[in-house]
C-alpha cells in the first residue's frame, strides 16, 4: 500500500523525540553532542526522507522539488524543537537535559522556547501542507514564502543574540549546528522568488480601471498606507529605544511598557535592530507599492515578510510575558493592555497586507500599455 508523502513525513518526524531521549542518557561529551546532533538533525532524516520515502511514496516520482527535502528534514527538526519547549514548561523531562546544559543552553531563554512552539506547531503543519500540496500539482508558493520570511528572520535574531548576548560566553561546538537552518532557507526564498510567479488571468479592462483610481478613491489602500506609516514610526522608535537613546520618551517607555528590551539575553533588543534596518525599508516600498500600479513584486514579498514579523512578534510578545523570563523584564501589568495593542498591530498590518494583496491582486498586474483596451486594439 503507497502512503501519502505527508503522512510519512509526519511517521518520520516522530523519531525524533525518542533519538533525543537516548542522546540526553547516552551521550557525554560536548564534541559528541555536535557530531550526533548533526547527524540526528541532518543526515539521518535526509537518509530517511530518501529512502523511505521514496520506497513507500515516491516510487512513481520521477522529478522532485529539491525543497521538497529541505521541507522533510525541517519536520523532523520542528519536533525537536517542540519536545525542547514542552520540556522547558515542565511538561515532559528527560529529553533535553543533558544537550542543554553541554550543547546549547540559550534553548532555555524565553525567546528560544517561543521559537520553538512556533517551529514545532505553525511550521510542522505548514510543512505538512506544503508536502501535501506539492505531490497533487496544487500551487504551494504563498505558504512557502511564509515559511521563508519566518525562517531567516527568526535566525537573523537568534544566532547573533546566542552570540552576543548573556549566553555568548557559553557557546558549544553544538551551538554551529544553527548553520544551515540560516543558509537552506536563505537557498530557498531565491528559488522561490526566481521562479516564475503564477498571475491570475484578470481581463485587461479590469486592470485599466483599478489602476487609473487614485489612492484616495481606494479606501482600503488608503488605510493600509496609514497603518504602514504608524509601523514605521514604531520601528524607528522602537530602533533607538533599543540603541539607549537618552530621551524621555524612550527612558520612559523602556522602563514602564516594554523592559524586555533591556534582557541581557539581547534577543528583543537584536528584533528591535531587524526592524529598524531591514523591516523599516520594506515598510516604505509596500507604501510606494500601494500608491503605483504595476507593483507585481508585492504579491510575493508582502507574504514574505508577513511571515518574518509575525515570527519575530510572536517570539517578541511570548518572551516578554514567559515565566522564564526575570519578572523585571516583563511587561508591567498596568501597561500590558497597551503593549499588547502596540505589538498586536505592528504584526496585524503586514498579514493584512498580505490578505489584501492575495485577495484582490488587479491594482499589481502588469501595467496594460496604452491603447491595448481601445475598441480599436479589440477590433484587431
Amino acid at each position: 500500500m503507497q502512503l501519502p508523502v505527508e503522512i510519512c513525513v509526519f511517521l518520520l518526524s516522530l523519531v525524533a523525540p525518542g533519538v533525543l531521549y537516548t542522546m540526553n542518557n547516552v551521550i557525554k561529551q560536548p564534541v559528541m553532542v555536535l557530531t550526533l546532533g548533526a547527524a540526528v538533525l541532518y543526515i539521518i532524516p535526509y537518509i530517511m526522507s530518501f529512502l523511505v520515502l521514496h520506497l513507500l511514496a515516491l516510487q512513481h516520482w520521477e522529478n522532485v522539488d529539491p525543497l521538497f527535502y529541505v521541507f522533510a528534514v525541517f519536520s523532523f527538526t520542528c519536533l525537536v524543537g517542540l519536545t525542547n519547549a514542552l520540556e522547558q514548561d515542565g511538561y515532559i523531562s528527560g529529553y533535553m537535559g543533558f544537550y542543554l546544559k553541554k550543547g546549547e543552553p540559550h534553548l532555555s531563554a524565553a525567546y528560544a522556547v517561543m521559537m520553538n512552539y512556533w517551529e514545532g506547531v505553525l511550521h510542522f503543519l505548514l510543512f505538512l501542507i506544503i508536502i501535501h500540496r506539492m505531490f497533487r500539482g496544487k500551487s504551494y508558493r504563498s505558504l512557502a514564502l511564509f515559511w521563508a520570511g519566518s525562517s531567516i528572520a527568526h535566525q537573523i535574531v537568534f544566532i547573533p543574540g546566542v552570540v552576543i548576548g548573556k549566553y555568548g560566553s557559553s557557546v558549544h561546538p553544538a551551538f554551529w549546528r544553527n548553520t544551515p537552518f540560516l543558509f537552506l532557507p536563505i537557498w530557498g526564498a531565491i528559488l522561490l522568488f526566481s521562479r516564475e510567479r503564477e498571475l491570475p488571468i484578470i481581463p485587461a479592462d479590469k486592470i485599466a480601471v483599478a489602476q487609473k483610481r487614485s489612492l484616495l478613491y481606494r479606501p482600503v489602500d488608503l488605510i493600509l498606507s496609514l497603518l504602514l506609516l504608524g509601523a514605521m514610526s514604531f520601528s524607528v522608535f522602537r530602533g533607538i529605544v533599543a540603541l539607549d537613546c537618552p530621551l524621555d520618551t524612550c527612558f520612559t517607555y523602556i522602563y514602564q511598557y516594554e523592559p524586555y528590551l533591556k534582557d541581557p539575553v539581547v534577543f528583543p533588543r537584536i528584533t528591535m535592530l531587524v526592524y529598524l534596518f531591514y523591516a523599516l525599508p520594506l515598510l516604505a516600498a509596500f507604501i510606494y507599492g500601494l500608491r503605483n500600479p504595476g507593483c507585481t513584486w508585492m504579491l510575493d514579498w508582502a507574504i514574505f515578510f508577513a511571515g518574518a514579523i509575525a515570527q519575530t512578534q510572536w517570539c517578541h510578545i511570548g518572551g516578554s510575558l514567559h515565566s522564564r523570563t526575570p519578572f523585571t523584564y516583563r511587561v508591567p501589568t498596568d501597561k500590558w493592555l497597551t503593549v499588547m495593542i502596540l505589538n498586536g498591530l505592528y504584526v496585524a498590518v503586514p498579514i493584512l497586507l498580505a490578505i489584501r494583496c492575495r485577495i484582490s491582486p488587479t491594482f499589481f498586474m502588469p501595467t496594460v500599455p496604452e491603447g491595448q483596451t481601445s475598441p480599436e486594439k479589440k477590433d484587431n
